[in-house]
């Protein structure tokens, strides 16, 4: 049997000083946009690229449903990387670096929140959308890794994972819908659900 538990202390180890050194004013600061457009009745949207999709998508489920379902008020997320025909469509017939600005148009507006995903921070599809919103007055949150790129120095809103590798951004990104759903979760049904535990169903 190989002995891979050396690596795998190395790995999490690696994660828990990225969340020790984790910026909790800004990560609170976004937060705060993401509370304050459920608030006003605005629409978030979010996307990614590769395993960024899947933890937009995860968003919108764990958001529109996770945490919808136990409140009267409702969130309204929207993943642009959920629509495969149109997304697939845009990119055959406009180009890949559109997918996500062209859902945007006209649609956005200054009372969104745009919420890109992006390891590199420098994902040519996710600036597209981000400089659209910003163009129509919607404020962007930036969910980053490595050096958090192009998209966390235009993003007024940032979660930035401080290291220089993929699958260890990408995990902790997860972490952050995570957290912001229970925290959300507990802040919105406070004395309105007694004894109710949300991992009761999972």
């Amino acid at each position: 049997m190989i002995d891979f538990k050396k690596a795998i202390k190395e790995y999490y180890e690696r994660e828990i000083n990225c969340i020790k050194n984790f910026n909790l004013d800004e990560i609170n600061e976004a937060m705060n946009a993401i509370m304050n457009t459920y608030e006003n009745g605005g629409t978030i949207y979010v996307c990614g690229n590769g395993g960024s999709a899947s933890t937009a998508s995860h968003m919108q489920n764990d958001f529109n449903k996770g945490i919808s379902e136990y409140t009267d008020k409702k969130f309204n997320f929207y993943c642009l990387n959920d629509n495969v025909s149109t997304m697939m469509a845009v990119a055959n017939d406009i180009g890949y670096e559109e997918i996500f600005r062209f859902p945007l148009i006209n649609k956005i507006t200054k009372n969104d929140l745009f919420i890109g995903i992006s390891g590199s921070g420098n994902s040519k599809n996710v600036l597209n959308a981000a400089e659209y919103a910003k163009e129509v007055g919607a404020k962007v949150l930036g969910i980053t890794g490595y050096s958090g790129g192009k998209l966390k120095e235009m993003a007024d809103y940032k979660m930035h994972v401080d290291e220089m590798d993929m699958q260890i951004s990408e995990d902790l990104h997860m972490t952050f819908d995570h957290m912001i759903m229970k925290i959300f979760y507990n802040y919105l049904t406070a004395n309105k659900i007694t004894g109710y535990n949300i991992n009761d169903k999972h």
